[in-house]
């Protein structure tokens, strides 16, 4: 079921006198066609539509949008479309950084000359009422997503190339540099940095150069460019 979240996205996204929305294209249905671009809204995993995205791009320009929730506010019903009894903030917050939870799984789509990827950084209210079928005991936070409304955009990251991806690293990193470095820098779990690093390196924005310990040491491409220049 398309969520009030996905048509929020997709009417900010159909703009101009030539934009269509489900349009048929490819054998596939695309969620927006405008200025010459098929643009696609992906709430799931990315890795869902990756196949798509890859047969679409030998004849389209495609700009793939991935919201992400930083702040979720979930609104419990008594009963499907029933009155709301309870109401809390979640206690995760999303950050820009769970884009490399996905492109685990798309680094052989991106990055490409004809693919945009935009990460939509959102607020949003989820609602939901107690679990599946008439059971007697529900296990607690059985539940079912009725609706997700969004409530505010707080930023659009864009990215179309690898070397985009290093905007989402503060500061400067030594080099070479291994997943301890960028976890200091990011401020985030060892894991979340080995994560970031296998990402980088396999769409090519940084390189292998060899290892400290057990530890492989990185290097971004564009400091290797910059020593054969030089050299």
């Amino acid at each position: 079921m398309e969520t009030s979240l996905h048509r929020e996205l997709k009417a900010l996204y159909a703009v101009g006198d030539d934009a269509r929305t489900e349009v048929a294209c490819e054998g596939y249905r695309i969620d927006v066609v405008a200025g010459g671009r098929l643009i696609e809204i992906q709430h799931s995993a990315l890795s869902a539509i990756r196949d798509k995205v890859r047969k679409l791009l030998d004849g389209h320009d495609v700009l793939v949008v991935k919201p992400i929730v930083v702040e979720k506010r979930l609104l419990k019903r008594e009963c499907e479309g029933g009155p709301i009894v309870e109401e809390r903030k979640s206690p995760k917050r999303g950050t820009a950084l769970e884009l490399f939870d996905e492109l685990v799984h798309f680094t052989r789509v991106f990055p490409h000359p004809r693919l945009t990827l935009e990460v939509v950084l959102v607020d949003v209210e989820e609602y939901r009422y107690p679990g599946h079928g008439r059971r007697r005991r529900r296990r607690a936070g059985d539940h079912v997503t009725e609706d997700i409304k969004l409530v505010r955009v707080h930023e659009v990251l864009r990215f179309t190339s690898a070397q985009d991806l290093w905007n989402l690293v503060p500061g400067k990193l030594p080099q070479p540099f291994h997943t301890g470095h960028l976890a200091e820098a990011l401020r985030a779990k060892r894991w979340i940095a080995q994560r970031m690093a296998y990402c980088l390196h396999k769409t090519g924005a940084a390189r292998q150069v060899g290892k400290q310990g057990n530890a492989w040491l990185y290097e971004t491409t564009t400091v290797r460019r910059k020593r054969r220049r030089a050299a």
